[in-house]
């Protein structure tokens, strides 16, 4: 079974999405620094421009991300060790281009110019900060999809 089937399966998505709510939420409280203050700013405003964005999209990419990580699940699966969390930390690169094509995607084809300029403000960090996600990221997986 994929990993898009498991985590959006309709019994168990709505907890799937909250707990990712949950983990945007904790990553970027815990960054710290300009580029963290940053980050802090970026999330501030488009919360500001559209109350309830993160959620939503967090819900519509679910598929999209679910995806991006398949090979990532596949290759873990076939050899489990540590921990999901751990796999993608060992492939920290690829997982985070990988989820970073989606929202990159997604950002290209909005109509909001707000959130574009957001986003691309945020962007030139993006690769560390999905990469620091990955352990939560790949354990809130392991939990939905075990």
């Amino acid at each position: 079974m994929s990993l898009e089937t498991i985590l959006t399966d309709p019994a168990r998505r709505p907890a799937v999405v909250a707990d990712l709510n949950e983990l945007v939420g904790q990553e970027v409280k815990d960054k710290g620094g300009m580029s963290g203050a940053a980050v802090k700013l970026g999330y501030q405003t488009v919360s500001k421009i559209r109350p309830g964005v993160v959620p939503a999209a967090v819900d519509r990419m679910l598929p999209q991300f679910a995806g991006a990580l398949q090979p990532f699940y596949a290759d873990y699966r076939s050899a489990p060790g540590a921990g999901f969390g751990a796999y993608l930390v060992s492939r920290e690169s690829e997982a985070a281009d990988a989820l970073l094509a989606v929202t990159d995607r997604r950002a290209e084809g909005s109509s909001s110019e707000a959130l574009k300029k957001a986003y691309a403000k945020l962007r030139p960090n993006a690769q560390k900060n999905v990469a620091e996600a990955l352990p939560r990221l790949g354990s809130l997986i392991e939990k939905h999809a075990g």
